[in-house]
């Protein structure tokens, strides 16, 4: 697993899940007062089942519209501890394929790439969106099918986070501005997991902060509280303590789409030790459209010969 679907697995599936209605608790008195200074607020029964299926709706139509947008990635890797250093400092322009996205190097520890190795790496991104517009080409075939299958273990597991979860619903706060109810997920002890990936929820905990008025995602964190073995401990394992987070903002109206996500955990592969402390930061989001309308894109930056422009 990788630390982007590190985030996705463990930060956005569970986080956006929202367990069965019976399963529901409030930590607060109706009447106590939040952070925000707005009465504590908790819907009824049915209007938290509403709510739940209109959050992950949106993050839904959040998710596939994300996958015709580019934007720039900052993506910074620091030591651990209190004195931490950066290791590596990294700025990217991702963009997207069709089945996927595609990382062009922009930056490297405060130095501008090389025009010339820019230009090979359009060059790639050009040709990928070209063979994308092949249907019948078997190398289209597979990256379709795993992109399909990539979509479908994410629905399941966002669908069995329904059961295996616990709401705890908590005084609200205010996130950039806008005002956010607080939810905890703790791991429902009656939950049977079926997969690999199911068992990892029981070794998560989340917090979600859901914009009130919008219903959207507003910041998700997990921390992970038992050890997780991989294929038996022998693949790996990722060690107690790890802490996966992401936000979002809004992007246009009704678009929310992630602007940071952060990764600090310990962890196995096979016999090797990974301590990881990553942090990105994401702006300037542009929509590009399907492959056929981003391999225009592709062309024209070629043309013009230009560096793209990503700022500070």
């Amino acid at each position: 697993m990788n630390r982007r679907s590190g985030i996705l697995v463990f930060a956005a599936g569970i986080a956006l899940a929202a367990s069965a209605i019976p399963h529901v608790r409030v930590s607060a008195e109706p009447q106590q007062q939040t952070q925000s200074g707005a009465p504590y607020y908790k819907p009824s029964d049915a209007e938290i089942q509403e709510r739940t299926d209109k959050l992950l709706a949106n993050q839904h139509r959040d998710d596939e519209a994300l996958e015709e947008y580019e934007r720039v990635e900052r993506q910074v890797d620091r030591t651990g501890g209190n004195s931490s250093r950066v290791l590596e400092d990294k700025l990217y322009r991702i963009v997207p394929t069709g089945t996927g996205t595609l990382k062009i190097l922009l930056r490297e520890d405060g130095k501008d790439v090389d025009p010339s190795a820019y230009r090979q790496q359009l060059m790639a991104w050009r040709d990928v969106l070209e063979l994308m517009l092949k249907p019948e080409d078997p190398r289209t075939k597979i990256a379709y099918a795993k992109a399909t299958k990539k979509k479908q273990d994410r629905n399941e597991l966002v669908q069995a986070t329904r059961s295996a979860y616990i709401q705890n619903w908590l005084p609200a706060e205010m996130i950039n501005g806008r005002l956010c109810d607080v939810i905890d997920l703790v791991p429902d002890p009656n939950f049977h997991p079926k997969n690999i990936y199911q068992d990892a929820m029981i070794h998560v905990t989340a917090k979600i902060w859901v914009d009130r008025a919008n219903l959207q995602l507003a910041r998700a964190e997990a921390h992970v509280t038992k050890d997780l073995s991989i294929g038996g401990g022998i693949l790996g394992k990722l060690y107690k303590g790890g802490v996966f987070s992401f936000e979002q903002a809004e992007m246009s109206p009704g678009l929310w789409l992630p602007i940071r996500y952060q990764f600090d955990y310990s962890a196995r592969k096979f016999v090797f030790l990974v301590d990881e402390h990553q942090y990105i930061e994401v702006r300037q989001y542009k929509h590009d459209g399907p492959p056929r309308q981003a391999l225009l894109v592709a062309q024209n930056d070629l043309a013009s010969g230009k560096m793209f422009s990503a700022g500070q």
